[in-house]
């Protein structure tokens, strides 16, 4: 009934099926093995923490950090450049790509679904998956408890709020959400200014 190249087919954001397929059984294995370890660490492992990371990631940059526990799908589908930050609790259904950029910040409980199952039922009961790839630009925050849905782009430098399902695509630059997530506003030189002003009042204050 199930074809060959399963592992092709789910990443081209085809239907697939991970029923007896041998390489998707090993790559599902390996993660679950190496997100137990991980998230059987203390504070005091960061080392190993960092080492297990990188063998569980497809890559990952420099000051890639994630809060235990964590979830993975895959893991070896995911794509994070340099420092990056997720809080506690991060879901990443990763059977297909999920790419993320520099200078991320996820809240506790952000969740990016990959996955998706066929709206007929009768498809569905046969056990057939599709996925679609998820992007996340540089410098985003996406605030605690946020749902990112399959095949969904986020832009650079936007602000997810918390609590959002984000289902399409935001653009860059704004600060958006809701359920579904909607763009309440851009991001102006206004924000700039106050945050900067903010920033000059710490130091002064420091002296």
């Amino acid at each position: 009934m199930y074809g060959k190249n399963e592992k092709i087919k789910m990443l081209s954001g085809r239907l697939y099926s991970c029923k007896d397929d041998k390489e998707l059984e090993r790559d599902e294995k390996k993660c679950r093995m190496l997100v137990r370890l991980f998230n059987n660490t203390t504070e005091e492992q960061k080392d190993y923490r960092r080492q297990l990371i990188g063998e569980l990631l497809g890559s990952c940059g420099e000051r890639c950090h994630f809060e235990p526990p964590i979830h993975f799908d895959y893991g070896c589908n995911t794509y994070i450049g340099e420092k990056f930050y997720a809080n506690f609790d991060c879901v990443i259904l990763d059977v297909n790509k999920v790419v993320i950029g520099e200078d991320v910040l996820f809240g506790p409980k952000v969740c990016l679904f990959t996955a998706g199952h066929p709206i007929d039922p009768g498809i569905r009961s046969t056990g057939m998956l599709y996925g679609l790839s998820i992007t996340i630009g540089n410098h985003v925050w996406i605030g605690g408890n946020t749902v990112v849905n399959p095949g969904v782009t986020i832009g650079d430098n936007t602000v997810i709020g918390s609590g959002s399902v984000v289902t399409r695509d935001i653009p860059p630059n704004v600060v958006a959400a809701g359920n579904p997530c909607r763009v309440i506003r851009e991001i102006t030189e206004k924000d700039r200014q106050f945050w900067s002003d903010q920033l000059d009042e710490y130091y002064e204050n420091d002296d």
